[in-house]
């Protein structure tokens, strides 16, 4: 029997095909975007511009129904 192939992890191909079954990291955000690091990330964090984030003890998560949503609203019309 054929061993199954691993699950697609890069976070900008998961968000096109469908959401993850797990949360978002801000090193998955980072890449996503394409953020030059991660204070920028928590730049917006913390002005309150970019998706809002849980924290799970000491880490901040991102669910990613509520990233793509705040894709969604941010997203300018065609012109």
């Amino acid at each position: 029997m054929a061993p199954k192939p691993a699950p697609e992890t890069n976070p900008q191909t998961t968000l096109r095909a469908g959401l993850p079954d797990r949360y978002l990291t801000p090193e998955d955000l980072i890449e996503m975007f394409s953020l030059p690091s991660i204070e920028t990330l928590y730049t917006w964090r913390k002005t309150g511009v970019g998706p809002p984030a849980i924290r799970i003890g000491k880490y901040l998560r991102y669910d990613p129904a509520t990233v793509r949503t705040w894709v969604m609203s941010n997203t300018e019309a065609a012109a």
